[in-house]
């Protein structure tokens, strides 16, 4: 065993889903290292606990696992449970962390950013109840890496992963698993597979892009292998290091083959899209477009017909930028429906508490208590088993559900790669039409979210904008880019109206856009001449 202390830097601060930098940022020297070494020091050291280790595939996972593996036995850890080549779905690792009563996981992803080597690398610490690591644990890992790290590693070479079966290392137990079979063995015990597959049989038909990330395998053994769609239905299924050079974020405009397809074309009934790591997912249908907020409170406004939650749900959870659909929904059942930050960490302590059943944000992020992260997958299974137990089409279950609740428009604009400084100036903007006030607005905030179960506070979530016709628009700066800022800017107005339900979302919010842009500056500010991404 040899030590090593790597002075101290200011650049390993997580991020709402950890560490997040170039892939080849990570690469640098004691870079990883250092990082690996300060989360388990964070957590009161790794003597004699158990790790999961997995990740999304991307360029460099199978390098960075060999040096969590040589940390993890020179920290004197009792056993790590790897994916096979060191795969495994975000979802699928909390499953894992959760089923075997582990101390945590390492998960080797940046979500929804490109991959490659000159795409994004990340690396984020999963607590034992499976979720990501609350702000006090991320807190004290930057607060670590601030100060010189004393990092502790095995010299000799960390073993290869691709074979499953168990193994040792330098005292330390290895369990390398299927990264697929226990998450197939708890979608089955959600789902009504046999109804699913029934709906099939009958002729509706279904599709799933994999955006050549982690999801391939996983979607395989499910939609084909055992529910029993044709051979095809998953498409971009093998996971590649840069997905195929794509982006593997599911919306509109990076899953736009698919979205062209079934949206404008109708090529299959239902269909979804997956991202890097397999926790995101965009919903589509023949002729209808699902937003995230509407996909959200659909699943919650008949998760009674999903066999999981045939009970009823416990409460709602929604992130605070995510619309007010699921808010009515949650109301119609005479449920709590909490409101929180943007991190799926904040959901955590809810479903722990039994506060919270589902959950999710605008940021095509949906899930349960099955797991505590989000779930792409899931979320397509909840659908395909809705429609197979009313018999309904996509476009029929979103009709339905404007009918009874109305419609709320709602889209989200990306600003991306804005020059820091060009950031704080919107935000400046932004903090003093806060303090300002103004006749032109009903309401204006700061959010911020006092935990109801451990009471802690959580300052300067974002900012939130009432107009006196209703309209509502937020602002906050993304914490998973890796260059510059993103400024997003989200979007809404509710329509009890049916003859306007048909509008296109863009017309229908026109004016709320229009207003905050003279509010706020953004296009003004950092010299664009509108959004890089809508959604």
């Amino acid at each position: 065993m040899i030590e090593i202390t790597s002075p101290a830097r200011v650049d390993q601060k997580p991020g709402t889903s950890g560490l997040r930098k170039k892939t080849r940022h990570f690469q640098e020297p004691q870079f990883l290292e250092r990082f690996v070494q300060a989360i388990f020091e964070a957590i009161g050291g790794a003597e004699g606990k158990t790790f999961v280790v997995g990740g999304d595939g991307r360029e460099w996972s199978l390098d960075a696992t060999k040096i969590i593996i040589r940390i993890a036995a020179a920290n004197g850890a009792k056993k790590l449970i790897i994916g096979q080549n060191a795969l495994l779905s975000t979802p699928a690792a909390s499953n894992v962390i959760r089923k075997y009563k582990t101390d945590g996981g390492i998960i080797l992803s940046a979500s929804h950013n490109p991959g490659g080597i000159d795409g994004d690398f990340g690396v984020k610490f999963n607590g034992p109840n499976g979720g990501p690591a609350p702000e006090k644990v991320t807190d004290a890992i930057f607060d670590l890496t601030k100060s010189d790290v004393t990092y502790r590693m095995i010299e000799a070479d960390a073993p290869n992963v691709n074979k499953v079966g168990p193994s040792t290392f330098e005292g330390m137990e290895i369990d390398v698993i299927d990264p697929v079979e226990d998450y197939v063995e708890l979608m089955e015990s959600l789902f009504d597979f046999d109804a699913i597959g029934k709906m099939v049989a009958n002729g509706r038909t279904l599709r799933f892009d994999a955006m050549h990330a982690i999801t391939g395998p996983y979607a395989k053994a499910i939609l084909e292998d055992r529910i029993g769609s044709p051979a095809g239905t998953v498409i971009n299924e093998v996971p590649l290091p840069d997905f195929g050079k794509g982006h593997p974020d599911p919306n509109p405009t990076w899953a736009n083959v698919l979205f062209d397809a079934v949206v404008k074309r109708g090529e299959a009934d239902i269909a979804a899209a997956s991202d890097g790591d397999g926790d995101r997912n965009m919903i589509v249908g023949a002729d209808i477009y699902v937003t995230p907020s509407d996909s959200l409170a659909i699943i919650c406004e008949h998760a009674q017909k999903i066999p999981a939650y045939a009970e009823g749900l416990d409460g709602i959870a929604r992130s605070m930028p995510t619309s007010g659909a699921v808010d009515r929904v949650a109301a119609e059942l005479g449920i709590e429906c909490f409101v929180t930050p943007t991190g799926w960490k904040f959901f955590g302590n809810l479903m722990d508490a039994g506060r919270i059943t589902i959950c999710g944000e605008e940021s095509f992020g949906t899930g349960s208590t099955h797991v505590r992260e989000k779930d792409g997958l899931w979320a397509y299974l909840c659908w395909l088993n809705i429609m197979a137990a009313t018999g309904k089409t996509a476009r029929e279950l979103v009709d339905d559900h404007w009918k009874r609740f109305g419609r709320t428009f709602y889209s989200r604009h990306d600003y991306e790669e804005v020059p820091q400084e060009l950031a704080d100036k919107v935000v400046a903007a932004a903090t003093e039409a806060v303090k300002a006030g103004s006749d032109e607005l009903a309401k204006a905030e700061i959010f911020a979210y006092d935990d109801p179960i451990d009471g802690s506070h959580s300052a300067n979530q974002g900012f939130r904008f009432e107009f006196p016709n209703g309209s509502k628009a937020i602002m906050r700066l993304s914490g998973t880019g890796t260059v510059g800022a993103t400024i997003r800017l989200y979007f809404e107005k509710h329509e009890a109206d049916e003859a306007r339900f048909g509008d296109d979302a863009q017309d229908a919010l026109a004016e709320v856009i229009a207003k905050t842009e003279t509010l706020l500056g953004v296009q003004a500010k950092t010299g664009k001449t509108g959004p890089d991404v809508i959604t």
